[in-house]
Parts: C-alpha cells; sequence; structure tokens
C-alpha cells in the first residue's frame, strides 16, 4: 500500500501545472509514498517486487529483526480514480479539485502471537485475533504541485480505532511520483484500540505474571516517515522508507512497551510491466 512509480518525464517545464497538463505520464498525485503504475493511461497496470524491512518485532518491542515483504499491486485506473489490490488490501484512491487526494481500503491485519517475542516477553498473553481493517484516508494540498500538504487518517475495525492527524512536505520537481517526502503526524486511539495493544486483563495478569495495565485512549504518539521514489529505468524502480514513533506516555508505562517508540527502515525494488 505504499509505492509510486512512473517515468521521469518534463523535469525542465517551466512550472508544475503546464506539465501536469502536457505530460501523460503524470501520476495521479506526485507522491513518492503512493504507488501509481499507470503513467497516466487508463486502464490496467501492474507492478510487482520484493523489498527487505528492519523493524520491530511487535509494537513495543524492544527486539528487531529482517523481514522480507512482497511489492506492488494490481492496478486499475480511469481518469482521476485508481482501483488496486496490493497484497492483503482492496482499495480506492482519487483525485478530486487537483488538491483533494480521498482513499479507502480494506485490509488484513494478522495480529499478534507470543511467539513474536523470540525472548518471551509475550509469553502468557495469548493470541490477538487476526482480521479486516477499514482504512479512510484523506490529503489535502496548500498547492497544486503538492508540495506541502494535511494529511488525516482513521483506522476502524474489530479492535476499536485509531486516528492520524499531519503535515507533509514534498521534495523535487518531478510529476512521476519519485523523488522524497517526509511527513510529521500525531497518532490518537481509543481505549479499546489502546488496550488491544498494550493492555494487560486480569487474566493475562494471571497467566502472565505482568501487573494487570489499563491503558486510556487519546494520544498515541508522535511520529515522523520518510518516502523515497527513483527509476532506475523505463521498468524498474528502487523505493525506500523509515518510520519513527515516539509512544506517550500513557504507552510508555505498559509492561507490554518495552522500549519507548517503534521504528522501521525498508528498501525494495519494484518491475513494471
Amino acid at each position: 500500500m505504499k509505492k509510486v512509480i512512473l517515468s521521469i518525464f518534463c523535469v525542465y517545464c517551466l512550472t508544475f501545472q503546464s506539465a501536469w497538463a502536457q505530460d501523460n505520464n503524470a501520476a495521479l498525485a506526485p507522491l513518492p509514498s503512493l504507488d501509481d503504475f499507470t503513467k497516466g493511461e487508463d486502464g490496467w497496470a501492474f507492478g510487482l517486487g520484493l523489498g527487505v524491512e528492519y523493524e520491530t518485532a511487535y509494537e513495543g518491542s524492544d527486539e528487531f529483526g529482517l523481514e522480507l515483504q512482497p511489492a506492488g499491486a494490481v492496478q486499475w485506473r480511469s481518469g482521476d480514480n485508481i482501483f488496486y489490490f496490493a497484497g492483503e488490501a482492496f482499495g480506492w484512491r482519487g483525485l478530486r479539485d487537483d488538491n483533494w487526494l480521498l482513499e479507502a481500503l480494506l485490509g488484513f491485519e494478522e495480529g499478534r502471537e507470543e511467539g513474536d517475542s523470540d525472548d518471551g516477553h509475550l509469553d502468557g498473553l495469548g493470541e490477538q485475533d487476526e482480521g479486516f481493517e477499514l482504512v479512510l484516508q484523506a490529503r489535502r494540498a496548500f498547492t497544486s504541485d503538492w508540495r506541502y500538504w494535511l494529511v488525516g487518517r482513521v483506522v476502524t475495525g474489530g479492535d476499536g480505532n485509531l486516528g492520524l492527524f499531519g503535515v507533509g512536505r514534498r521534495f523535487g520537481d518531478q510529476i512521476d511520483g519519485t523523488g522524497h517526502e517526509v511527513n510529521v503526524v500525531a497518532v490518537f486511539h481509543d481505549s479499546e484500540y489502546a488496550n488491544n495493544g498494550f493492555g494487560i486483563d486480569a487474566m493475562q495478569a494471571e497467566t502472565s505474571r505482568l501487573p494487570a495495565t489499563s491503558v486510556s485512549g487519546g494520544l498515541r504518539s508522535i511520529g515522523i516517515d520518510y518516502s523515497f521514489r527513483h527509476y532506475i529505468n523505463d521498468n524498474w524502480q528502487i523505493y525506500g522508507e523509515a518510520l519513527f514513533e515516539y509512544y506517550s506516555s500513557d504507552v510508555r508505562e505498559s509492561p507490554i512497551a518495552r522500549s519507548n517508540y517503534e521504528t522501521e527502515v525498508g528498501i525494495g525494488f519494484i518491475y513494471i510491466f
């Protein structure tokens, strides 16, 4: 759900507005964090790749590891709308009035297992159920070239609700979705979502020998994420991403949060057919 791909074109156009009108290869929105394999054309598009991520073992973990992740998606574009299937998610993305980017997707959440901690820090806490999550997102650009924007996201499912609000900045003049992007966000969760990740009920406290813990809703974390995307040639692209999330004091007090932060770094390649 994080890849944006299109060929580099019209870099030396006088203004973004004229390039947007003239370049048939323009991405739906020129954001490196979003994938667009359509090269500005209506119809089907397909990209396939592989990435490697170095990340925390679970939310709040102080254990890290490498994990291979598939990359790419099957997409269908019609004007300012893209429908896609990417891994375990079905979604839609649409551009409205050149400065509103809306997105909705239904994704699969794997949940947490006791075995996610090699050091046994989750022993006795039980398994969390797998399920589906609905994600709704909107970005509102301040300018037509998508240099700055506001972003809001809501994640809802069977385990509560999470909200994200922040600001973003794009670097570079490309309109094909390559370049660099940074977002600074504040993340909030309700009590159900908070306790699903960091709470310990009476039964879990008895089996794990950790103190019973209740986490209230509110601010979850402050975070920053970075995305990079670059064309190697007409078909191959390299992408990278990094995330740092610093937990609020309420989350940090949970015995499950053995670290004050969560971080992730990834890099990968995608081939566009």
